[in-house]
Formats: structure tokens, C-alpha cells, sequence
């Protein structure tokens, strides 16, 4: 028996709004089954301050040495071939500085406005002291080696200003490398920890300051010299 038309019609009406429905509950059906598939582990990364040493960021600046080098000792960025490694005692084997790319006859500059303390010969090596102003009591004292001396001793010297070129003979290195060390008294220190960040990261973003606000504490430390 056929259905009235009533009943013909109401049953339409149900199908079109159950087709609806479902037309409108796709889409989040769908979302809900893609957002329901992990996703890949996102690998954290460790950000460590960059110290060109061969023995790693495990080796920290001296907090002790202030940060007062406004050069390398060679330019501009020199490859560090064999880093500091102090002795667990005094007379224990170690390296008690930094070893520095340099081929015989590069310039080799003071770190830091200073006095040549000395100038000359040791165990047949050219050494060039250079006691660091105003780092303290006793102060600070860079040494460089093996260097043919362009200074003399009680030269007055400015950061970045030549002392000699890196001789070959004495050279520990294959093709040729600066030795460089620091000294507070009879205490080695590592050198690196002169070099302020912007010379130890030269790519490293630098803050520059904004009119009218003041420079936090320490942070002149991190920002070139604008010259004089």
C-alpha cells in the first residue's frame, strides 16, 4: 500500500536534515582525525656560549680576568689549534695558554694597552711580556711566543698595536702558530678570558644603546669601541 503524501513528505524533510547535519559535521570529523595523529618529537637544543677552544665549552672564562682586550693577537679571528688545559698541579704536564693559527711572519699585537715588561730571548725563543693597565694587583701580564721582537722593553704599547711577527723557529705547530698565555703574579690564567663576547663571537648581535636609556651594568663589556 502506498504512504499518504504526508508521510511521503515528512520522511524527505528527515533525510535532507539528517544530510545536512552530516554535511556539517564533516569537517570537524575530519579535523579531529588528523589532529589525533602524532606528531614527529621536536628535538630540544641546548644553546652554550660560543668559545672557539679545541677542548670545548666546558671551559668557562675566568670571571677573576676582566675582559679588557680589544684585539686578537693575531687578526682577525684566528683558528685556537690547541686550547688551554691547565695542570691539575703546578708540576703536573699541561698547556698553560692558547695555541694560535699564525704562519711565520704575521703581526703579532697587544691585546691590551700596556707596558712591554719584556723583550728577548728564552731558551732560544723570542718571548714579548706585556703587563696589562689597570688590571689589578699584581696585574695582569700577556705573553707571546715564539716572536721576533719589534718592541723594547718599558714601551708603552696600545691595544692592537705590533710587538713583532711570529718566528718559525720555535714553533711548535706544523705551519706555524703564536703561543699565547696570561699570567697574574705566578698564577696562569686562560687568555681567552680577556676577549670580551663581540670578539669572541664577532657575528654575535650587538646591543647598541637608545637615547636616554642607560647602559645596564656589564654590558659595556659586550659592545665594540666606537674609537676615538
Amino acid at each position: 500500500m502506498p504512504l499518504p503524501a504526508q508521510s511521503q513528505s515528512q520522511s524527505q524533510s528527515q533525510s535532507q536534515s539528517l544530510l545536512l547535519l552530516l554535511l556539517l559535521l564533516l569537517p570537524l570529523l575530519i579535523g579531529g582525525a588528523a589532529g589525533s595523529v602524532a606528531s614527529p618529537p621536536v628535538r630540544a637544543e641546548t644553546v652554550t656560549k660560543s668559545f672557539p677552544d679545541p677542548s670545548g665549552p666546558s671551559v668557562p672564562a675566568d670571571p677573576s680576568v676582566p675582559a679588557v682586550a680589544r684585539s686578537w693577537p693575531v687578526a682577525p679571528h684566528p683558528t685556537v689549534v690547541r686550547g688551554w688545559a691547565p695542570p691539575a698541579t703546578p708540576y703536573r704536564p699541561g698547556h698553560r695558554g692558547v695555541d694560535l693559527a699564525a704562519p711565520p711572519g704575521t703581526p703579532v699585537r697587544a691585546v691590551a694597552a700596556g707596558r712591554v715588561t719584556f723583550a728577548g730571548r728564552v731558551a732560544g725563543k723570542g718571548v714579548v711580556s706585556v703587563t696589562a693597565a689597570d688590571t689589578g694587583e699584581p696585574p695582569l701580564r700577556t705573553t707571546y711566543e715564539p716572536v721576533r721582537a719589534s718592541v723594547e722593553k718599558g714601551t708603552e704599547v696600545a691595544a692592537g698595536e705590533v710587538v713583532g711577527t711570529v718566528e718559525a723557529a720555535g714553533s711548535h705547530c706544523p705551519a706555524g702558530c703564536l703561543h699565547w698565555g696570561l699570567r697574574r703574579g705566578e698564577t696562569y690564567l686562560n687568555p681567552l678570558s680577556l676577549l670580551p663576547p663581540w670578539l669572541l663571537n664577532p657575528h654575535r648581535p650587538v646591543l647598541l644603546p637608545v637615547l636616554g636609556v642607560p647602559i645596564p651594568a656589564g654590558a659595556e663589556d659586550r659592545r665594540p669601541p666606537t674609537g676615538d
